[in-house]
């Protein structure tokens, strides 16, 4: 029987789940399986010029002026994102001398902590760059001391309310004048009332969240407070009058050519002339069309009524055993007839029951620093935890979401079921 040995473990991990790992972080999310991706951001900011006019002169009669181009310099800075995952170190060991018996003990931890990294990636990318989860009903009082037998009980203010963005298990912290308080646990959520139900993450704990009057704390991810990359929703808040009439986006000013078109539906139910109008605003402003259009369940459920009678299928090949053989396919999203052609429709749980995107995906990049993925810089994926018999493995690293803001269209405020 082979003697336990951590870097042969370490091997064996790498072997057998590396690719893996980074194939189903490429296919776990329909929107993030589309973004673009690219390993070659190096230093400690990466800049891109951006055109945001036309150059040259032109005119008639006479030879006219040679216009300049103006371009903005977008500065995209990387933000650090991990997932952590705990393997005990007897499983490592009793399963040594068989490599079945290493990934039966281990493929449950590795897939759920890259399942979980993609989650909160797409959380991300549908947030607005704070990390915030939501923020508590400060008319209601919060109840309980934080333990088991009596859970913290915080009821969400609706405006503010999304339920992917709360799973049991979770750590979270909230925001006060004095900073960062020890962290939360997420006992249970109940989507209904809206209330999140929370338990000090050790048996330890304290925080400053106490029984009493709610004050309006704002919960984050763990960690995350401001230090999450950028998000749609924050491009969209950036570039609505309603939200903010200016601010910058990657350095530079919003302006005509550097924002997205968000238009406010005003309470108004889902419709094709709502949605080909914000086609072709997209279409008139850049000359290209959307190429997915990402929806809430709630405006989904909505628009598979609206198209009942006409729904069409964008059909993929999935795969050929043999080429004499027919390719085997399956529709993956229903599609939008615009006056442009067929644009995929896809529900999205991180985006909001009163929204609608238009997204380019040919504009939406993340760029990764090198060595994404499973931490493995001395030579092992697997660090000893401090005073217990197991080992952690850290997935992740350092990125930032590029978004060119002027090819993207947001509806918000569109009808919801009371």
């Amino acid at each position: 029987m082979d003697k336990f040995s951590i870097s042969k473990a370490s091997a064996l991990f790498k072997e057998t789940y590396y690719k893996k790992s980074e194939n189903l972080y490429n296919t776990e999310n329909k929107v993030l399986m589309r973004r673009k991706k690219r390993d070659d951001f190096v230093g400690k900011k990466k800049h891109v010029a951006n055109p945001l006019s036309y150059s040259g002169g032109v005119g008639s009669g006479s030879l006219p002026y040679a216009g300049v181009a103006t371009y903005g310099d977008a500065t995209i800075e990387a933000k650090k994102v991990y997932g952590r995952c705990r393997v005990e170190r007897e499983a490592i060991a009793a399963a040594m001398n068989d490599k079945g018996a290493f990934v039966r003990a281990t493929a449950e931890s590795v897939k759920k902590t890259v399942e979980s990294y993609v989650r909160n990636d797409s959380r991300i990318l549908f947030g607005d760059g704070t990390g915030a989860l939501g923020i508590d009903d400060a008319t209601t009082a919060i109840t309980g001391l934080g333990t088991t037998g009596s859970p913290f009980k915080v009821i969400m203010a609706a405006a503010s309310w999304k339920e992917a963005n709360w799973e049991e298990q979770d750590f979270v912290h909230f925001h006060t004048d004095s900073g960062k308080t020890t962290l939360l646990q997420v006992y249970i959520v109940d989507p209904d009332t809206k209330e999140i139900q929370f338990i000090h993450a050790t048996d330890a704990g304290s925080s400053t969240l106490a029984a009493g009057a709610a004050t309006g704390k704002t919960f984050y991810m763990q960690g995350s407070r401001n230090n999450d990359p950028k998000g749609l929703y924050g491009i969209a808040m950036l570039t609505d009058a309603e939200y903010a009439a200016s601010g910058t986006l990657y350095g530079i000013t919003v302006q005509r050519r550097w924002k997205m078109h968000v238009t406010n539906a005003a309470g108004k139910a889902i419709s094709t002339s709502m949605m080909n109008t914000m086609v072709l605003k997209i279409e008139k402003a850049t000359g290209k069309n959307p190429t997915l259009i990402p929806m809430s369940y709630e405006q989904y459920g909505k628009f598979l009524d609206l198209y009942e009678d006409h729904k069409r299928f964008v059909i993929e090949p999935r795969y050929v055993k043999n080429k004499k053989l027919k390719i085997r396919a399956s529709y993956s999203a229903i599609a939008f007839a615009s006056t442009n052609g067929d644009i995929p429709v896809v529900a999205e749980r991180f985006v909001e029951d009163d929204r609608i995107y238009f997204l380019n995906m040919n504009y939406i990049e993340c760029h990764r620093r090198p060595k994404f993925g499973w931490f493995d810089d001395d030579n092992t994926v697997f660090l000893r935890m401090n005073d217990d018999d197991a080992y952690e493995a850290r997935y992740g690293g350092y990125y930032q979401n590029y978004i060119v803001p002027t090819y993207h269209g947001s509806i918000y405020g569109l009808a919801v079921n009371s």
